[in-house]
């Protein structure tokens, strides 16, 4: 295989690092061309990738939609202002300005995120992957003449895990009974997944009596977020979990009823998470948005962002806890979405094809 492959690879904590080394074991034996292929996301972990996709353009596979988290941690003051004008116009360098000063407030800031400053990477690159119509329409406005090709998130099917395996790892690992209904939310812990409105569903319920659990699994991003929660996670109906194993994460993942996946603000990400959960037949309650346009309604639980975020939580979760049912429903919907369209052998297969398309 002769192509530049430019991502984090494991053991970086990070849910890139594992997309990355699985679409290079099945994108290897499909490929044998030369060429770059830069795999970018919002995080200080992306900042050399980043840099070489503008110094040597290739293809660009991008996992966020939104860069402006990464600028903001790597640039300098007048850097930062200059690439914002870059994007946006002359006319904005005040609000640029203005951006910078308000900086410690961006992870959970709207503004920033709907401004991705993504125009200097996509105009560079000779094409670049987006996994849906959210992330398609960003690369689109910032720069209407890139090239830009769709392809969806990938699935890897885990190793089997057998029912006993499990049901005991469910029961003595994490100490939750057949009868309560165990949820969680998984991977890197930050203000846009919505734990705090999540703590507050979950603490409601527990007070009407439902027999429910959380599963909050995985490292905050910031120690603000994590100073502030802890009390509320230090309660008898939460479980905290740290960093997994691939191995554990999977048994984990088999052992809960349903996932919650919520995002806003949005950064044209779409969940890898969710997109594993769902294949191996987890019902996942997901925000509605551009980015989960393409996912059936009987695959998912879609809930709006907003003001209706709370009370529609509240009422999805009674519902999955008291009918299991249902979950299994939603679940066997989830897998045949899943398994027809993200299966890795499926996705690799469109890369490679745009590779050779474009190298």
């Amino acid at each position: 295989m002769k192509l530049g492959y430019h991502a984090p690879l494991p053991p970086a904590k990070t849910g890139v690092a594992q997309y990355a080394a699985t679409l290079l074991r099945h994108l290897a034996p499909l490929y044998e061309e030369g060429g770059d292929l830069y795999q970018i996301g919002n995080n200080g972990l992306h900042w050399e990738i980043y840099q070489q996709a503008l110094a040597r353009p290739g293809i660009v596979l991008l996992h966020d939609a939104c860069l402006h988290h990464l600028l903001l941690g790597k640039l300098k003051r007048d850097e930062y202002i200059e690439e914002f004008v870059y994007n946006y116009g002359e006319w904005f360098r005040q609000t640029a300005l203005r951006y910078w000063e308000a900086r410690a407030g961006s992870a959970a800031d709207a503004k920033y995120f709907a401004r991705p400053l993504l125009r200097r990477l996509v105009e560079r690159a000779k094409l670049t992957i987006v996994h849906n119509a959210a992330a398609e329409a960003a690369v689109r406005h910032h720069a209407p003449a890139a090239k830009v090709a769709l392809v969806p998130h990938l699935f890897e099917p885990p190793r089997d895990h057998c029912y006993g395996e499990i049901e005991q790892y469910r029961e003595q690992v994490l100490g939750v009974t057949r009868d309560e209904c165990l949820f969680a939310v998984l991977g890197h812990l930050r203000e846009s997944k919505r734990i705090d409105t999540i703590l507050s569903a979950f603490e409601l319920l527990v007070v009407k009596g439902l027999k429910i659990r959380l599963l909050v699994q995985g490292d905050f991003v910031g120690p603000d977020l994590e100073r502030a929660l802890a009390p509320r996670l230090r309660t008898s109906h939460i479980l905290r979990r740290p960093y997994l194993s691939e191995d554990e994460w999977w048994l984990q993942a088999h052992a809960i009823d349903a996932v919650i996946n919520l995002r806003w603000p949005l950064a044209g990400e779409s969940s890898g998470i969710a997109t594993r959960l769902m294949g191996i037949g987890k019902p996942a309650l997901l925000t509605r948005s551009l980015e989960t346009r393409d996912i059936p309604e009987a695959a998912a639980i879609q809930i709006d962002p907003g003001p209706p975020e709370r009370a529609q939580l509240e009422h999805f979760v009674a519902w999955l806890a008291l009918q299991p049912e249902a979950r299994r429903a939603i679940g066997r919907h989830a897998v045949l979405h899943t398994r027809q369209f993200h299966h890795v052998e499926r996705v690799a297969a469109q890369i490679a094809e745009l590779l050779r398309a474009n190298t």
